[in-house]
């Protein structure tokens, strides 16, 4: 009897403590209880992929469009630059034809073909360039601006012998842009170049003047050519892009010193030359004779 009761109380407890959980198990229990994560199907990740594809395609055609657009937009700009610089070469020629009996003549016709230039071919390149960032395509368009500078300076002194600024070029600019977008504008560096330009061409005119007699005309050019030289070596030092500017500052010396050294010979040596036949100035030997009898 005893051991029956021993028997039960031993197989109770044994079944109390088989009911009470395992505390070093719960963590057991407890991740098999937790619901495994559903795996993800092949469509959402096609879905997904296929998204992605599709907008890079969509972004890396838009980018293709634009640069294809660019290279378009920059071939014009060049065509536009090249018109412009072959014209305006033809107003410099023909300011070179001037003389103290033909100046407003050649004056007047050069005035007008460069006004052609402004209402064809610079109108070509402010439709172009109007209402966009124009600065990104200034190495294309710059030479032909540069030498619109050029012929419009050289007009201008030859006119009245005073210096043409960038404020009274840009305003003839004006009128050809729309008035709703930004309007092409020359900036200072293509301004200062065409002017470092303008040197040359002053030298020749200095030379031809003197050649035809005309030295006070000649030391007018020679000063008017010292100022632009003093006042452009002040400031290439701060200029960031002034690498084309360095290399003409060098042409503008040697321009400066031919025109000194034509001036200077004629002041020196003119006594030496013998004056022309048929001449009226004092020191002629055939004073008072106008023709010379043959």
């Amino acid at each position: 009897m005893l051991l029956t009761r021993l028997a039960s109380s031993t197989v109770r407890r044994l079944f109390i403590m088989a009911s009470k959980p395992n505390p070093h198990l719960l963590h057991q229990g407890a991740a098999l209880q937790i619901p495994p994560k559903k795996a993800r199907t092949m469509s959402r990740t096609s879905e997904s992929s296929s998204s992605s594809s599709s907008s890079f395609k969509e972004a890396f055609g838009n980018y293709a469009d634009y640069l294809n657009n660019l290279n378009e937009k920059r071939e014009r700009v060049v065509k536009a630059s090249r018109d412009i610089t072959m014209n305006s070469k033809k107003v410099i020629f023909q300011v070179h034809r001037i003389s103290k009996y033909n100046r407003d003549e050649v004056l007047d016709k050069a005035e007008k073909d460069l006004a052609a230039v402004t209402k064809q071919y610079m109108l070509k390149l402010v439709k172009e360039l109007q209402g966009t960032d124009f600065w990104k395509l200034r190495r294309a368009y710059s030479p032909g601006v540069q030498e619109y500078v050029e012929a419009a300076t050289f007009c201008k002194f030859c006119r009245t012998g005073t210096l043409l600024h960038l404020d009274e070029i840009n305003a003839t600019l004006l009128p050809l842009s729309e008035p709703s977008v930004e309007p092409l504008q020359i900036n200072v560096l293509d301004y200062l170049l065409g002017l470092a330009d303008l040197t040359g061409e002053l030298m020749r005119l200095a030379i031809g003047r003197i050649s035809d007699g005309e030295l006070e005309y000649a030391k007018k050019i020679c000063q008017f050519v010292r100022d632009i030289y003093r006042e452009l070596t002040l400031i290439v030092p701060y200029i960031d892009d002034g690498s084309d500017m360095k290399i003409k500052i060098d042409t503008m010396l040697q321009s400066v010193v031919k025109i000194e050294n034509a001036c200077f010979s004629v002041h020196v040596r003119g006594s030496e030359y013998m004056p022309l036949l048929g001449s009226n100035e004092p020191s002629s030997f055939l004073l008072g004779v106008s023709d010379v009898e043959l």
